[in-house]
Order: structure tokens, then sequence, then C-alpha cells
């Protein structure tokens, strides 16, 4: 290390060429350093995280982003008198953060790039090459929280990257550092060429349009804020009984050595040094499978997912359901998993229900339902190590939501495996509410032939949905993207009845394309209700009709509203798809036009043929009256409201319920 006057010599020449305040090079001891390692220790850990190489698996990945921040400060102590400052962090005018965060973040970026690099035989392995001696958890995996579709899609661009180019993103995305200094960090941690790393940084593009920053800082990439789950239990308790079994021996041997006689007597009624878990034992047992006879759905007092009888063609296949119960338990690294939002992938509290084991599009595929859960397994056939396990919460399932089930997903097509109550199946074009419904092939089995899913479409040109008839009605249900499809209604929350009819049909046709916005949310049902009709101002304008739709899921919070203003189009052709409707409002997680509160309010600015802008509100049945503030000013008794407007005026709404609850517009 420099002394202390050659430093201040080095600083002054430094501050003068540069421009920078002399307290910008000031020398950083050791006490600095820890306290900006103390103070940003959360961000020091993610950045480690997100530098370190996914092939780690993300519990390593953690264990060793701790382990790298917590050795990153020099080993001896001393006061920064007697010349244990360390090297000068010159701050730069880009660089605007604290020396001592300078100094301890270069040391972890550091040494998160050399934990990428490969051993060599040659060469000695450097310390963060090595697993990590602290900390370190035993009978745990911990692994950060899962985030949402754009974070699974970043983190997956990610690893395709070298460890100089993650690193680049991270400088520039989380750490907000232009070119330049990215460039001079990364040469100063031993990066080669960071032109390169900052070219392949540039290559990644942030997922659904959200900054790559913000997608950095979220959950997903908090290795300090973790999800604990078991290691291999089965391999834990073999290598436990391996050990016990040898410690018994060598007591044993030790305890007749040392006796002089004929040795102990007998334990009596005593159990073995280790027990068994029978629940667990049963649960991964294909022989104590529950399994329905084909008939017991048509005597049992209930008609859903527990009275499916199993069905394929390897309901047999013992060997089969060993592996899809044991990937169940414990999925190892090559398992493709999913779960719908609020389902737990955990394994079973006991042997589940066997629905399904056959051969569907060239996999080997067996569903599972344990009261709460449905649980997809599927395997390739030509015996490739890899598998996927798909999760969907069923509890509460009725005779509607029972009738059928995802079983094969190729491409742009997917297969259903139907109810055994299921008479016929058929398939409409939700968009064309004139069609015919076109028939449905099904096996022996109940599975039907592929229909194109509208879950995988990119644009709406055309919304197929399954028609299952069970002898009491006809069930609309479609797939967005998941395990169990999601039942359409129409009418008010109340009573909502199954699609059907003219009318229903040609609403459903321009609600259509706003059922995107409810993918992959873990969708039971979702219904819509014209809740009112109103006569357009202007001569010939016709009527307008307000239609508010609700998605509601099998866990209960995470419910989808949107409001629609369907204003009146010219008739299709007979087969031609419909315009669709406009969102007037949306809402999470709200109760508006639902059972419990079945009231809604919502509005829109619109214009007439003849160029007038017009405010125009309507409200639910129970709605007494309408009032408009702000830019626009009106009010009327009843439940609708036109005020006329300017282009692009704002306005407040509210209105009040028969009873004199004041209502306030959907958002």
């Amino acid at each position: 290390m420099l002394n202390v006057s050659t430093q201040e010599a080095q600083h002054t020449r430094t501050a003068a060429e540069s421009g920078v305040a002399a307290s910008a090079v000031t020398p950083i001891d050791v006490e600095r350093a820890e306290a900006a390692l103390v103070e940003h220790y959360p961000r020091l850990v993610r950045i480690a995280y997100l530098v370190l190489p996914p092939a780690l698996g993300r519990n390593r990945r953690v264990l060793t982003a701790h382990s790298l921040v917590q050795r990153s400060l020099p080993g001896r102590r001393k006061s920064a008198g007697d010349g244990s400052a360390m090297p000068v962090q010159r701050r730069r005018p880009e660089d605007a953060v604290d020396p001592g965060y300078g100094y301890v973040r270069g040391r972890v970026l550091r040494q998160a790039l050399e934990a990428g690099l490969p051993l060599r035989r040659r060469a000695w392995p450097k310390r963060a090459q090595l697993p990590p001696l602290l900390p370190q958890v035993w009978g745990l995996r911990l692994f950060p929280r899962s985030g949402g579709a754009d974070e699974l899609a970043l983190d997956q661009r990610l690893s395709a990257l070298s460890g100089p180019g993650r690193a680049a993103y991270v400088l520039r995305g989380l750490e907000r550092q232009g070119d330049a200094e990215v460039r001079r960090l990364l040469a100063a941690a031993g990066v080669e060429d960071p032109k390169a790393a900052l070219a392949e940084a540039d290559q990644v593009e942030s997922p659904g349009g959200v900054g790559g920053g913000s997608l950095l800082e979220s959950t997903e990439f908090d290795p300090c804020s973790l999800q604990a789950r078991p290691t291999d239990l089965m391999r834990r308790r073999q290598h436990t009984k391996a050990a016990l079994a040898a410690g018994a021996a060598a007591v044993v041997c030790g305890a007749l050595l040392a006796l002089p006689g004929d040795g102990w007597g007998p334990d009596g009624a005593a159990a073995p040094p280790y027990a068994r878990n029978p629940a667990a034992e049963a649960a991964l047992d294909p022989a104590k499978l529950r399994r329905i006879a084909p008939a017991g759905w048509q005597r049992s007092s209930r008609t859903d997912f527990s009275a499916w009888p199993a069905r394929g063609g390897l309901v047999k296949d013992e060997a089969l359901l060993r592996r899809a119960l044991a990937v169940w338990a414990r999925p190892g690294s090559k398992v493709q998993a999913s779960a719908t939002p609020g389902t737990l992938p955990g394994p079973p509290m006991g042997p589940p229900q066997l629905l399904f084991a056959g051969e569907v599009d060239g996999a080997r595929v067996v569903l599972f339902h344990d009261g709460l859960r449905a649980v997809r397994y599927a395997e390739p056939r030509d015996g490739t190590d890899v598998a996927a396990l798909d999760f969907a919460r069923t509890d509460g399932a009725d005779t509607a939501s029972s009738a059928a089930l995802v079983v094969g997903r190729t491409h742009a097509n997917v297969r259903y495996l139907t109810a055994p109550w299921v008479r016929g199946v058929a398939v409409r074009d939700l968009l064309v509410p004139g069609g015919e419904a076109r028939p449905l092939a099904r096996d022996a089995d109940g599975v039907t032939a592929p229909v194109q899913s509208p879950a995988a479409a990119s644009d709406c040109r055309s919304w197929d949905v399954l028609e299952v008839r069970d002898g009491v009605s006809t069930r609309v249900l479609t797939d967005l993207g998941e395990l169990a499809p999601a039942r359409l209604t129409s009418g008010p929350p109340s009573a909502p009845v199954d699609v059907a009819g003219a009318a229903a049909r040609t609403e459903w046709a321009r609600t259509a394309c706003l059922l995107p916005s409810m993918r992959a949310l873990g969708v039971r049902s979702v219904n819509s209700w014209r809740f009112a009709e109103q006569k357009l101002p202007g001569s010939g304008s016709g009527t307008a009709a307000w239609l508010c739709t609700r998605a509601e899921t099998w866990r209960g919070p995470g419910s989808r509203v949107l409001a629609q203003f369907q204003a009146p189009v010219a008739q299709a052709a007979a087969g031609a798809p419909v315009t669709p409707g406009s969102v007037a409002a949306k809402a999470e997680d709200s109760p508006a036009c639902g059972t419990r509160e079945p009231n809604v309010l919502a509005g829109v600015l619109w214009k007439d043929p003849g160029d007038q802008w017009y405010v125009l509100a309507a409200g639910s049945p129970q709605v007494a009256s309408l009032a408009t503030s702000g830019g626009v000013k009106g009010s009327a008794d009843g439940r609708l409201l036109a005020v006329e407007a300017e282009k692009g005026a704002r306005a407040e709404l509210s209105g009040k319920l028969k009873d004199g609850t004041k209502i306030d517009a959907l958002r």
C-alpha cells in the first residue's frame, strides 16, 4: 500500500487534473468499508446472486452469494492511521457512490465472475470456485420467492449470457451506471473485453415492456427474502439409515468386545432407533392409489373430480405411476414445474386419486387429484430423462367446473379429458355468434381430438371454446393456459346461466378478445352481465349496451372486473366476427359486479356521428342517481347520464343507490 504522504500527493494531482473534489479520493479504511457492507448488504448479495452462473442452482447460488459478500473485507483490522487503509477508490462524476461501497462492490463482482470460471487440471482453483464453507444450511433448500412471468422471462434471458454479460446488465440496470463506468468496473474486476460484455447485455430486451432495472429489484432476484423446502427426503432417509446401521454395528461390536459374558439381552417391544413415515410411504406407493370404478359416479352423492374413474391405457403401469409419484414428491432439476396462483406445489398428504394414465401426443401422461389440486405429470415416450409437472387448484369444484381437464398441450393445440357424465362435445368460435358448433371426436377414455387453443394465439382472430353436454345443460369452457379450463356464463351475479341464445353469444363475441388479460390467474369462471342499456344522444345513434365482465378465481382473491361499453355497430354478415367492445374501467380484487356487491357504475367519453363529445355513464339497477364533477359537471335522476363535453375532458363520476348509499365508479 501507499504511505499516507504518497496518497495525499497522488490525491492532489488527480483532483487537479480531473476537477473532482479533493474528498472524492480519500483513502478508505477497513471500518468504512465494513460499515458500507453492513448498510448495503442486501443489495450486494443481490448483485452477487445475479452475476453468479445459473448452473449452480438457486439454492447454491443463494448460499454462494452470501458467502462472497461476507468475505469481501480484508482479513486484518487495523486503524486508519497505521497503514491499514485500503486502495484509493477514485470517484468519477458518473459513479457517485460511497467509496467504501464501491470498494466492496468491486470485490463482490470479481469473486462472482471468478465463480463462473471453469476448473482446470493444471491450475489451483480460486476460492470463489469452491463450494462455500459458510453459511451452510442442513436439511433445507433455500431460494428466492417466485415472481411473475416477466421476472421468469428475464431470468431465462440472463441465463443465456456469459458472466461478464450478466455483470454488465446488472451494473447498468440495477446500479444505474453509464457505459463508460461499467467498462471501468468490469476491467477492474478482471474482465478481458468489457466492450463485448456491454454488447452482449444490449441484446437482452426487457420482457413485457417493463424496465430491466425495476425487474432486477423484484423478489424473484432477492436472495435475502427466501422460501424454504426440504431436501431429497428419500435419499436423506436412506443415508440416515445407513449411518444409523453403521453406528449400531459399531456399538454392538464395541459392547461385545467389552462384555466378558454372553452380551446384552433383547430390547423387547422397543422400536428401532429410526421410524418410517407411513403416510409418506403410502403416498408414493402406486398400489395404494385411489381408483374409482367406471360406474361409480352414477352412485356418488356428488359429481366432481372425486367421482372420476381411473381411465387410460397405462393405469396398470406401476413403473410409470411410481415415477410420476416420485417426481411429484421431489421434483428434480430436469422437471419443468408450473402452478396456478395460490396453488401449493408440495407432495400429497396421502395416496391421491388416479384420474388418467395413457399416451397423448407422443408423451406418457398421468393425471392425479388429491381433493385440493389436479396434478398433471408428463414424460416423453422416447425415454428422455425430463418431465413436466403442472398443478391447478380445484377445491370446491361442482358438476360444471369439473367437466374437463387439459390432458395434452402441443404447439397451438390442446386436448381435454372430459368427465364421465359428459355426453357430447363440440367446438364453437366465440367471435362468430351466428356460426354453428362443430362436433368434436373423443376416444373411449374421454380424450378429445386436438382443439386450437386461444391461450397460445398472439392475436384475436378466433376464439374456440368447448361446449360440453351433460344431460342437464350445455356448458361453455375456454382454455386460459391452465390445467383446468374456465367456465363462461352470462347474466346477473346472483343467477348466472350458461351461454346460450343469440343475445348472449353476441355479447360474448364482443367480449372474448378481453379474455387474454385473465390468462394464468387461476380463473375458475368468467361471467358477463349486461347491467344497462342506454339510448345514445344525437339522431340515429342507436342504443349502446353496458356490460360488466368478472373473472372469479379458484382461490377467492385475485378477481378481475372489466366494465365494457358496447356501442351499436352494423350487423355482421353470417359467419363473420363482430367488433369487440371498449373497456370503460377495470379493477382487481374488487367485489363489484359479484355476489357480495352486485352494484357497478362506469362512464366513458364518447363522440356522436356529428362530432359532438359526451360523457356517458350507466349504473346497475339499484343505482338511483348519477353526478359528474371536475372537468364536466352534470347530474341525472336514474341510472343513466349523458352530458355534453369537450374532447379530452376529464370528469369524476359518482352515484347513489336507492337506499342512499354512495357508490363510486369502477376503477
